[in-house]
């Protein structure tokens, strides 16, 4: 039988060869879009998702998170079911009447976000509706730790999205038609996930039972998610107003490439709430701490050298995903973004200990704060600065985030930090970015080598450090040997 640690360092491994597969796909789109429609189409798109992240993080009410933290415990049948289709009842509700407005009255925020396009935000208000349902059945894998489900519908879900785009945008159809197909694919997804749920719990007619206690879970999350998007996106709102849509595709361009270890911090974000709600409810503190430690040091151990990297490889990796342009004005903030994603690393693990003492309000103030400081900011700074002045704004509210959350996590319960490590990461990271500069690659082919001599170089310094123990080898050898 498995234990805790390899259950949960397998469902590591499977969504985080999901969530690469993914990214893979995001590098697919971004030349597509931005070579062959240009910065204002890929910035219109930008807008489009940014608008979908928004509104997803308060419609759902925190409910699908609450289903994370109460679920994995559950193994009755009836208690499963009444509590999934009262969250599902109560989300759809919610997002249909959002919805309805944006379908109704689009003429508002086209004009503001969208370059009048009056058409886009209608369709957008029809895949929320559509993907707010479609994050509840996907909640319901999450819950129950069953990732290799999760992991084929997404994976299958994003390259059947990016395969008819590509097609779309190649044979001459521009962003009208892209967001066409996204609507159609998610309601696909819709219909596929209702028979899966159907099939493993069936249906039952909720009486919203425990909604309150749901509620008093997930609603304080709502200011927290809504000012993380508010620090994560909002500066793309801000640039549209004041710049315009090509100067939001160049922005979204350098920020998509800074932000690319964001992937395995979802990852740990994905698996941790169950794994932890289910430890931890069961009075295995020590497991819980060892969770937290070595998440921590994954984390940091990707992120750390990526900000060392994003600072040279910037301007050549820009030209080889999107344009010279966009290189051009963009590259200095894949660092700054790098720099940001490098705190938000920091603060995930932290913040997990004041989602298990359900002390979700705290996140939550923490999250309003720090989107305060960002759209305040950003309203100041980037009439006089652009894009450079969002990718600051950006580095100083997360840096406030994990200052804040590591300050009141810590009033709750520690966990040990491995600072040698960590000074093992930064030196291995400093050998890497030497030779990186001393190659200096110029070309697609020099720079994809350049890139991968450099993560070469930086794992071998950290072997010769010996930043990992013999148990870890012998664990995930062993992982590798059963799974």
């Amino acid at each position: 039988m498995e234990d805790s640690y390899q259950k949960f360092a397998k469902d590591v491994l499977i969504i985080g060869i999901a969530n690469a597969l993914a990214a893979l796909s995001g590098i697919i789109f971004m030349p597509l879009i931005t070579k062959t429609l240009g910065a204002y189409d890929y910035g219109i798109w930008a807008q489009v998702q940014v608008t979908i992240s928004l509104v997803l993080g308060f419609v759902g009410l925190g409910l699908p998170y609450a289903m994370t933290r109460f679920l994995p415990t559950k193994t009755d049948r009836g208690e499963i079911q009444e509590e999934f289709y009262s969250v599902l009842c109560l989300v759809f509700l919610v997002t249909l009447v959002v919805s309805i407005i944006l379908i109704a009255a689009p003429h508002f925020i086209a004009g503001a976000f969208f370059d009048g396009a009056t058409s886009i935000v209608r369709i957008t208000g029809l895949i929320i509706l559509v993907q707010s349902l479609d994050q509840v059945f996907l909640t319901i894998f999450r819950a129950f730790r069953q990732m290799k489900r999760y992991a084929i519908f997404t994976v299958t879900n994003t390259y059947a999205q990016v395969g008819l785009i590509a097609y779309l945008v190649l044979n001459g159809h521009g962003i009208l038609s892209i967001v066409l197909v996204v609507l159609a694919i998610k309601a696909v997804t819709f219909l596929i996930l209702f028979c899966l749920v159907k099939s493993q719990i069936g249906i039952k007619r909720p009486h919203f039972s425990r909604i309150k206690e749901y509620l008093s879970f997930g609603v304080p999350t709502i200011p927290g998610n809504v000012s993380a998007w508010v620090v994560r996106s909002s500066d793309r709102y801000v640039i549209s107003y004041f710049l315009g849509a090509a100067s939001v595709g160049i922005y979204s361009a350098g920020y998509g490439i800074g932000h690319i270890p964001f992937m395995l911090i979802q990852v740990l974000a994905f698996v941790l709430p169950p794994a932890l709600s289910k430890l931890y409810d069961e009075g295995r503190m020590e497991e819980v701490k060892t969770h937290l430690r070595y998440s921590l040091k994954y984390l940091l151990a990707v992120a750390i050298p990526f900000v060392f990297g994003a600072a040279i490889l910037a301007d050549p990796v820009l030209r080889v995903f999107s344009t010279a342009e966009i290189a051009t004005e963009g590259y200095f903030v894949v660092s700054l973004v790098a720099l940001s994603t490098l705190f938000y690393a920091g603060y995930v693990p932290l913040s997990y200990i004041l989602v298990l003492v359900k002390k979700t309000k705290i996140t939550g103030a923490i999250w309003i704060s720090c989107a305060l400081v960002n759209l305040g900011l950003n309203i100041l700074v980037i009439p006089h600065w652009g894009i450079l002045g969002a990718a600051i704004t950006t580095l100083i509210a997360y840096a406030l985030a994990l200052g804040l959350t590591t300050y009141y996590s810590f009033k709750e319960f520690r966990f040990p930090i491995d600072w040698r490590f960590i000074v093992k990461s930064v030196v291995a990271s400093v050998v890497m970015s030497a030779a990186i500069w001393a190659i200096a690659p110029q070309g697609t082919s020099a720079t994809i080598l350049t890139i991968l001599a450099g993560t070469a170089i930086y794992a071998a310094v950290l072997l010769l450090l010996r930043a990992f123990t013999r148990e870890e080898f012998k664990f995930f050898r062993g992982l590798f040997q059963r799974g």
